[in-house]
């Protein structure tokens, strides 16, 4: 075997730097997002910004889950939970009017293995002026209500969800933050 020259042994250091390098990042990187909480708490004592211009009141008690939530200019998601009840809204681009909008999200909920939408949709509308329509949908183990709204090509949509106990303790809270819904005009 011949010697390892000067140059070959710098490239095997680097080669190993490389490596470990990368090994850091693998395995260092998801330890440092496992360590880092994927709720915070939320004020409900101001609005919201959930995006494209659009801003709600969280419910008294409710976290983020930043791992769900992604405000932006143009569209946005935001995931509120209450202990173990979910609460999303949903901002994104929309051409068409509130018939196509709550048809597109029924749709959405019925394609979902085991959901169905139940009952009548009724009207509903926020303190900001949005005009929407609400209703309700099963799923297994679960229960849930969603409502849709349509501004300035935006749809807005809102799902709640949870085991029934869970759901009818904080549905209460939840309509009076949905009621709080505003979308400004701006963002977009």
């Amino acid at each position: 075997m011949g010697r390892i020259t000067r140059r070959e042994l710098i490239n095997l250091v680097g080669a190993v730097g490389v490596v470990a390098t990368l090994g850091g990042l693998a395995y260092g990187l998801p330890a440092l997002d496992r360590s880092l909480p994927s709720q915070r708490a939320v004020s409900s004592a101001e609005p919201y910004q959930v995006g494209a211009g659009v801003s709600v009141v969280p419910p008294p008690g409710a976290t983020i889950d930043v791992t769900e939530t992604r405000p932006g200019e143009n569209e946005g998601t935001v995931l509120f939970r209450l202990g173990p009840v979910r609460y999303a809204i949903a901002v994104r681009p929309f051409r068409g009017d509130l018939d196509a909008a709550a048809s597109g999200l029924r749709e959405r909920i019925t394609n979902t293995a085991g959901y169905q939408v139940t009952g009548a949709q009724l009207a509903v509308s926020t303190g900001g002026g949005l005009a929407g329509v609400q209703g309700g949908y099963t799923a297994p183990g679960r229960g849930g209500r969603y409502a849709v709204f349509v501004a300035d090509g935006l749809t807005i949509e809102v799902t709640i969800s949870g085991n029934d106990l869970d759901l009818g303790r904080t549905l209460p809270q939840i309509e009076a933050s949905t009621r709080t819904l505003r979308h400004d005009g701006k963002g977009r």
